[in-house]
């Protein structure tokens, strides 16, 4: 499926600033409140369902020619436009 993207940004910040905006979107998803994401002349607002699908994955790139590769943890959530349910794995995670 083709992907368009509303909305991105990506900078350097400390792990405080990240932690508070991490903050910010659960306060979100606790009450129900849409999430309003906006950077320069950026804005997009989103209403995520009560259930979306929650997706983390954990990457290691490694460049073609050796040397040190990138680590990265992403963090998703995901749900159909129209409303649907997403059918997502009952497994149970947990982040220590």
């Amino acid at each position: 499926m083709p992907e368009e993207v509303l909305f991105k940004t990506e900078r350097r910040m400390s792990q405080s600033d990240v932690a508070a905006y991490f903050r910010t979107v659960a306060e979100k998803l606790e009450s129900g409140e849409d999430l309003t994401l906006s950077a320069g002349d950026q804005s997009v607002t989103l209403s995520p369902p009560a259930q979306p699908t929650f997706e983390v994955k954990a990457e290691r790139e490694t460049p073609g020619g050796g040397g040190p590769g990138e680590l990265s943890v992403e963090f998703e959530l995901e749900w159909d436009e129209d409303g649907g349910s997403e059918s997502g794995a009952d497994d149970s995670f947990e982040i220590e």
